[in-house]
């Protein structure tokens, strides 16, 4: 059988000839139409300093590894001043406002590394008990994007309450990007953190989360939308969630004044944006199915659902 070919589209013929990408006087223009751009929302963000991706993305991986991977005293000594000098070269991109100096920030952010080694080891820990999928704590280290996720948050959140710029907000959305969670570097996380499967968790800025806390994947600690969002910046527009809850797949808690007790469960697709009381049990409606049979003339089975 013969297949008739498909003719493909000619090229269309660039403007005014082929010589146009040449043309001196179209590329002043558009060089003057951007250099106009000075005073706009991009032209202020060059202004301010912005820090190179691939560099931040380097360091902060570096400095997970060099936690959760790193304990010979040989290599470690190696590791450290590379990462100081590191951190400081970002620093230098910046248009730096911040309390400390560049320096000073460095000098406070290396001595809080074995603090946040020793809340990565119980969320480990935590992800072992919890997860009966879990074979081995190397297992979870390298292959449970919750860690990947948590430790770059925790490093992220150290350098935000140094009043860091830029950075730690680059180091956790490109967390964000490689493991679907996102969590903003100003969240306070408790010991014992465990997020299960993660994609679609998001948790805000201003958002406090107890100690030996489990969410599930698609939860949002989020805030409600207000008209003017600006006005609202620095306030806590976050919830609160005490020790020990557990909240399931799908859940949405909105509001700054919004607090999970402590020992509460939370179930799937539950939306949330009142407090709820120590030691509840929350569950939406539960869902109904019916099932026909192919071919019966009469009747259908009710399903009904435990949760």
């Amino acid at each position: 059988m013969n297949v008739k070919e498909t003719p493909r589209p000619r090229d269309p013929d660039p403007p005014d000839g082929p010589d146009f990408p040449a043309d001196p006087d179209r590329i002043a223009e558009v060089v003057r139409e951007l250099s106009r751009a000075e005073d706009d929302a991009l032209g202020k963000a060059a202004t301010e300093g912005l820090p190179d991706r691939a560099g931040a993305v380097d360091w902060v991986e570096r400095v997970k590894d060099v936690l959760l991977l790193r304990t010979g005293a040989s290599e470690l000594r190696a590791e450290i001043p590379q990462l100081a000098d590191g951190l400081l070269h970002l620093l230098g991109e910046l248009e730096w406002a911040a309390p400390l100096s560049t320096t000073q920030v460095v000098n406070a952010f290396l001595p809080r590394l074995p603090a946040i080694r020793a809340l990565l080891a119980e969320d480990v820990e935590a992800a072992y008990r919890g997860d009966p999928a879990a074979r081995t704590f190397a297992e979870i280290v390298v292959a449970y994007p919750c860690i990947r996720a948590i430790a770059i948050q925790r490093i992220a959140h150290e350098l935000h309450l140094l009043k860091v710029p830029v950075l730690p907000r680059m180091m956790t959305e490109y967390a964000h990007d490689r493991t679907g969670i996102d969590i903003h570097p100003g969240a306070r996380i408790g010991r014992r953190f465990f997020i299960d499967h993660g994609t679609g968790v998001v948790i805000g800025e201003t958002a406090r989360i107890g100690d030996d806390v489990r969410i599930y994947q698609g939860v949002t600690l989020g805030a409600r939308a207000p008209r003017l969002g600006e006005s609202l910046r620095g306030c806590k527009r976050h919830p609160d969630i005490e020790d020990r809850v557990t909240l399931y797949a799908g859940t949405t808690v909105l509001g700054g004044d919004t607090v999970i007790g402590r020992d509460s469960v939370i179930g799937g697709n539950v939306w949330l944006t009142e407090s709820v009381p120590p030691e509840s049990r929350v569950v939406a409606e539960a869902p109904r199915a019916r099932v026909r049979r192919r071919g019966a003339d009469e009747g259908s089975v009710q399903l009904g659902w435990e949760l």
